[in-house]
């Protein structure tokens, strides 16, 4: 089919393609973000847990350092504030990317109809009509 295909018709198939890509790109990296937001809710939600006074330790590569519970606290809520916004972007682009590619499907679906039209009329003596 693709021998015979306008190639308009071939530039929107390989814009769907990389709309396609783009869009398993995004819906990677808001997986990813929404799981770091989640282990970060938890991490805040046990830091309410524990007294203030308590010996922390924070993560700093492959070391262990000591912390005070006032900058863990505080460096865990920037976090998890950035990244609620970050998940809320890309949740807005994996909207706008799913549009462009119905969208650029619906025109290429036009734009197949419109050519498979230029043979003449495909009612009742149609293609596919059978006939004697």
């Amino acid at each position: 089919m693709q021998g015979n295909m306008p190639p308009e018709a071939q530039e929107k198939i390989e814009e769907l393609q990389d709309l396609q890509e783009t869009a398993q790109q995004v819906a990677a990296q808001k997986q990813q973000a929404e799981t770091s937001l989640q282990e970060s809710q938890a991490a805040l939600e046990a830091l309410d847990e524990l007294e203030e006074g308590v010996e922390m330790y924070r993560e700093v590569g492959e070391l262990l350092v000591a912390t005070e519970y006032d900058e863990a606290y505080d460096d865990l809520e920037q976090k998890v504030e950035s990244l609620e916004v970050r998940a809320e972007q890309l949740e807005k682009q994996e909207e706008r990317v799913q549009q462009q590619f119905e969208e650029l499907q619906q025109e290429l679906q036009q734009m197949l109809q419109q050519g498979g039209g230029m043979g003449g009329p495909q009612g009742p003596g149609g293609p596919g009509a059978g006939g004697a």
